[in-house]
């Protein structure tokens, strides 16, 4: 059942994240002069981790007929879980985020959260349905950059911004190569979507490095291979 829920919500993903929030936290702190906490980014990494778990399982539960179909091992047309369970999990999730939201520094990130959620639901709801909804999708991971920036500080620095688009393009061409590999058969034959999540990581330690301090690479560095890692166990795609 771990393993099932682990796989639902793509948890090996989850380092990309975290480091998409780290970025926020040092660029917010550096921008506004606001002292860099570890205790509120800790907050931030749990709350859009269970945001993007939760926007996960939502993805199998409104898959579910389409995974049937194409592909069967996915954990609800397996008969590993229940669709009922899935949807109840995708709720818990997304209350226990916004619920952690409330011991940030700013209120306003409450707001940008809402404003994450809605987009994470449209996508989920959408994405087989129009192909235009790859936006979508790639406004969610610019999401993750706006909540984090103004749980902070409730506002939103340039730097962040920038950084935040920049993921937002890469996602989009995330997106856009995976939906294609979805239509060939046999796939690429190599495991290029999981890699290029995993490199979202190096996307932040590379900006950092110019906009910081060069250390930070290290970091970008280390959530490609942690992401990587994780790939081997629980699916990344």
């Amino acid at each position: 059942m771990i393993k099932t829920a682990l796989t639902l919500g793509r948890v090996s993903n989850l380092p990309t994240v975290w480091m998409n929030l780290v970025s926020a936290s040092v660029l917010t702190s550096a921008a506004m002069a606001v002292p860099f906490s570890i205790t509120t980014l800790l907050i931030l990494i749990a709350a859009l981790s269970c945001f993007y778990a939760g926007g996960m399982c939502l993805n199998d539960y409104c898959d579910r007929h389409w995974d049937a179909e194409r592909q069967p091992y996915r954990p609800i047309p397996a008969g590993k879980i229940k669709a009922a369970t899935v949807l109840s999990l995708t709720l818990g999730l997304f209350a226990l985020g916004l619920s952690l939201l409330l011991l940030a520094p700013s209120a306003r990130g409450i707001w940008a959260a809402c404003g994450l959620l809605a987009l994470i639901v449209a996508y989920d709801t959408l994405h087989k349905k129009h192909s235009s909804s790859v936006f979508l999708m790639a406004t969610t991971r610019l999401g993750v950059y706006l909540v984090g920036a103004f749980a902070i500080a409730g506002t939103l620095p340039v730097a962040v911004l920038v950084i935040g688009l920049i993921q937002c393009i890469y996602t989009l061409l995330v997106t856009v190569v995976a939906r294609a590999e979805n239509y060939k058969e046999g796939g690429y034959g190599f495991p290029i979507i999981p890699w290029m999540i995993a490199c979202m990581g190096l996307i932040d330690g590379v900006y950092l490095v110019v906009a910081v301090a060069p250390v930070w690479l290290l970091a970008g560095v280390a959530t490609v291979i942690l992401t990587r890692f994780g790939q081997r166990y629980v699916r990344g795609d």
